[in-house]
């Protein structure tokens, strides 16, 4: 039954074969543990882009939301927390820091809602929060994943800001999934700044230890570069990354970013970013240059529930009408 909810199955059709052998007691159980499972994750509002992706805010048990990216080609970016506690000082997410921790059901049950909508053979955990913060969880349900969910180890993709936890556990896991690093900079002071509550780990030991992930499991390591114009897609920082990256087995993801409102951040010209992408082909490392999924639905990390709690609040009447 498991291996059917993971996969996106009919559980219905589980039960009516099950019938014929399991004891009556675990028969009668199986309608009641189907309702658990199914209200793990709901679906609040789905939200197309031209681009192909369908951003979905999913409603926890809780009510407590979370977003999760159907991605094309058959991926997907699931959340592993409610709110994030790194405050990436650009993340929408990070902005109210964290809520709570989701369960590794919480996070398995992001992949079997959108399998019952479309195809799903690529997992990344890119969505809401920090998985190094809810490390068992997410090891978890990767483990489920990559086991009875028939995913493809090397289609896990662990993305996180660098916690040296991570490649200790990732190296001794039985599933071990890809990794994606967010570097953002090759400068130490301007990481620090930019991500203020990232373990302090200087660029150039996070891709000695990527470097050596990758060696072992012989998946190149991502690294997640979040273009914002005038402080990372300087000249300087292009000289950087090739210094870096020079001979590792790596891809850099140079990612536009997905302007905000409220934030001074911007992103660079698209001319600009395939100029990027080109000096750093030219240099020998392996580079590809992404839009952010969703960005005409303004639909980044964490804007889709922060719009939606704005409304539910402006929806709200007065406080003296809840006088009784």
């Amino acid at each position: 039954m498991l291996r059917a909810w993971a996969q996106g199955l009919s559980l219905d059709t589980k039960r009516q074969r099950a019938e014929s052998f399991l004891p009556l007691a675990v028969r009668d159980a199986i309608p009641g543990l189907t309702a658990e499972l199914q209200g793990l994750a709901r679906l609040h509002s789905k939200h197309p882009g031209e681009d192909g992706s369908v951003r979905l805010l999913v409603q926890l048990a809780d009510g407590q939301t979370v977003e999760s990216v159907l991605l094309p080609r058959e991926g997907l970016c699931v959340s592993t927390q409610v709110g994030c506690a790194v405050g990436c000082v650009f993340c929408m997410t990070g902005r109210n820091g964290l809520l709570r921790q989701l369960g590794s059901a919480e996070i398995v049950a992001q992949v079997v809602l959108a399998r019952s909508r479309r195809a799903v053979k690529k997992v990344v955990f890119m969505g809401m929060g920090e998985p190094a913060h809810n490390l068992d969880n997410v090891l978890e349900a990767i483990d489920l994943l990559g086991t009875e969910g028939g995913i493809a180890h090397k289609n896990l993709v662990f993305s996180t800001v660098g916690d040296l936890r991570v490649f200790e556990r990732l190296s001794q896991a039985t599933v071990k999934p890809a990794l994606a690093i967010s570097l953002h900079t090759t400068d130490t002071a301007l990481r620090r700044r930019l991500l203020p509550k990232a373990p302090d780990i200087t660029p150039t030991q996070l891709v000695e230890l990527g470097e050596t992930y990758a060696r072992s499991t012989g998946y190149p390591i991502q690294y997640q570069w979040t273009l914002l114009e005038g402080i990372n897609d300087t000249d300087t920082e292009l000289e950087g990354i090739a210094r870096l990256l020079d001979g590792k087995y790596a891809i850099m993801n140079l990612i536009p970013y997905n302007s905000i409102d409220g934030f001074d951040y911007r992103r660079p010209s698209w001319e600009r970013a395939i100029e990027m992408a080109r000096s750093l082909h030219g240099r020998g490392i392996l580079t590809t240059l992404r839009q952010s999924a969703g960005q005409d639905v303004e639909g980044g990390c964490g804007q889709l529930r922060a719009r939606t709690l704005v409304e539910a609040n402006s929806v709200l009447p007065a406080a003296s009408s809840l006088v009784l």
